[in-house]
């Protein structure tokens, strides 16, 4: 299979890099150099490492294929990451893992917003940082 522009969303941002996409099968296979550029996890050989973190390349049967394409899905799964593709729109997006989020949950830190208040003036959450904040919400649906 020919390899086409994909895509690669996280939190930081989006990275469009090279992929094998199988829409029918909703399959997503990068290049290792495509991995790095867009996930920040480097193949050596010991296996997929992020700074002094590595992923042994045991770890990695099912995720590396015998081509040295990685599976985007088996990689989300073994990192712990949340995964949503849309194979036919060519992205994809990686969640933030369970243990990051649960980190600032306990730092109990929310992410800024700034919304307008009814006189239009608009006011972020950044504003009121070192303070107890009330917000209430309400939607019609």
């Amino acid at each position: 299979m020919a390899t086409q522009p994909f895509t690669v969303m996280q939190a930081d941002g989006a990275v469009r890099v090279d992929a094998i996409v199988d829409a029918g099968q909703a399959t997503v296979r990068l290049r290792a150099d495509a991995v790095q550029q867009s996930l920040g996890w480097e193949r050596k050989d010991q296996g997929l490492c992020r700074g002094e973190v590595c992923i042994p390349s045991g770890a990695l049967a099912g995720v590396e294929g015998d081509d040295g394409l990685f599976d985007l899905t088996g990689l989300a799964a073994l990192l712990g990451r949340p995964l949503a593709v849309d194979a036919e729109a060519a992205a994809a997006f990686v969640g933030v893992g369970a243990p990051d989020r649960a980190a600032r949950l306990a730092r109990f830190e929310a992410p800024d917003f700034a919304l307008p208040d009814l006189s239009g003036r608009v006011h972020s959450l950044a504003e009121h940082r070192g303070k107890k904040v009330f917000l209430a919400t309400w939607a019609s649906w």
